[in-house]
């Protein structure tokens, strides 16, 4: 029996659909969707019909959100 390829080795992808977009900053969709409208991720690509967010700028908009602080003195 002849299995697909994408079963033995799955491929990396680089445009991720809206909801895979979301999940993977680790937030709701509708998060993702304020996310996206006040800037802090970036907007899709359109391919024809369909919209795919590319991981590339998905992970510098991540890495430019803000941190929180710690501060191993609070509470004490």
């Amino acid at each position: 029996m002849s299995r697909a390829l994408s079963e033995n080795r799955p491929v990396p992808r680089r445009g991720l659909s809206r909801d895979e977009a979301a999940m993977y900053v680790g937030v709701s969709a509708a998060k993702f969707d304020e996310m996206v409208a006040d800037g802090r991720m970036p907007g899709p690509v359109q391919i024809d019909a369909r919209k795919v967010w590319d991981i590339r700028s998905i992970d510098m908009a991540f890495d430019a959100l803000p941190r929180e602080t710690c501060n191993s003195w609070d509470g004490v």
